[in-house]
């Protein structure tokens, strides 16, 4: 879930860049928090405009180098911080009023081909998907979740629908040999009793268990609900999403919060409730056609956004309820 899938290093630039742009308004001036710092270029751009200040976050280690770059150039005015952004109440932010807290939840090209991180089906050797700050790897759950567990996160995390079948075999070979990628995505293709002619075999599978090793599912809720807590009243929270179980969790926090009326828990318990967000537009944001024929991964984005209209820091909210289902299974991992 860190920074934005692209075709090529060379060309990298971050997807709807100039949407998000036209909804923050950094020409302004502010404060805006960069949830998935990535190779930098959602900061760059904001940093661009005079007045601006960005602190930007990035659970991968790896994210650092380009980031001493920018702390170069722009000094003071930038800030960054190795850690996850679900941890985003954890910054010390007294003396700062948050304009804008953007978040793109893809993968960027480098990560995708760098396999010592093991993301794609292409790798070769041993499974990892841990994208930095991890308890645990693809390693560790494929060959020691039982059949059932695998087969719910393939289900749930991916949408897959041979998910009890390549569970079940994933089971029998490890109980011979240790899998590796080449042999989950060998059991995978010999799994599948239809072929897709679009997209590889393995492809919902590896989605799968990089969701499950990343914790995806709590670190994007927690990262919301914190957001909401430290963004200034008409702030932004904006978020780019790849896949449905994303935009769903997205979709449904800021409906909730704009459609459904809520309360602070700092007003008074007979405090009639309101709406604490302002959503512009029920639809999301898509790329352009040009962007897409320049960046084809780009097609599957989708941004969401909301402005703060109520000045409050701690709040109600059901999204935990909403994906019990979702957490219990992220929950297999305590087993591991």
């Amino acid at each position: 879930m860190i920074a934005t899938i692209i075709p090529d290093v060379r060309n990298h630039y971050p997807v709807l860049l100039s949407e998000i742009i036209s909804i923050i308004t950094p020409q302004f001036g502010g404060t805006f928090i960069d949830c998935t710092f990535g190779q930098g270029g959602y900061s760059k751009s904001i940093l661009n405009f005079e007045k601006t200040k960005v602190i930007a976050l990035d659970r991968d280690s790896e994210s650092l180098v380009k980031a001493q770059e920018i702390q170069k150039e722009f000094q003071e005015r930038f800030l960054f911080k190795n850690i996850k952004f679900s941890e985003l109440n954890n910054l010390k932010l007294k003396n700062e009023d948050i304009n804008g807290v953007i978040f793109d939840l893809g993968y960027s090209y480098t990560q995708i081909k760098d396999h010592r991180k093991g993301l794609s089906f292409e790798t070769v050797g041993e499974l990892n998907m841990k994208m930095g700050i991890n308890e645990f790897s693809a390693k560790e759950t494929i060959n020691n979740l039982d059949e059932k567990e695998l087969a719910q996160i393939f289900k749930y995390f991916g949408d897959e629908k041979d998910s009890s079948r390549i569970a079940h075999n994933i089971v029998e070979d490890r109980a011979t040999r240790e899998i590796t990628t080449e042999e989950l995505v060998r059991i995978i293709e010999s799994s599948k009793r239809k072929k897709n002619q679009k997209t590889h075999s393995a492809t919902k599978v590896f989605q799968a268990l990089r969701i499950f090793v990343n914790k995806e599912i709590s670190e994007l809720i927690y990262g919301l609900i914190n957001a909401a807590k430290i963004v200034k009243k008409d702030g932004i929270i904006a978020v780019v999403t790849f896949h449905s179980i994303e935009d769903k969790i997205v979709k449904y926090f800021f409906k909730s919060l704009s459609e459904n009326k809520s309360v602070s828990r700092y007003m008074p318990k007979n405090e009639e409730k309101i709406n604490l967000f302002k959503s512009i537009s029920k639809k999301p944001i898509v790329p352009s056609e040009k962007e897409i024929q320049e960046n084809p991964p780009s097609r599957s984005a989708k941004l969401r956004y909301v402005i703060k209209k109520e000045d409050f820091y701690n709040f109600e909210t059901d999204i935990m309820e909403k994906f019990d289902h979702l957490i219990k299974i992220e929950n297999f991992s305590k087993k591991l």
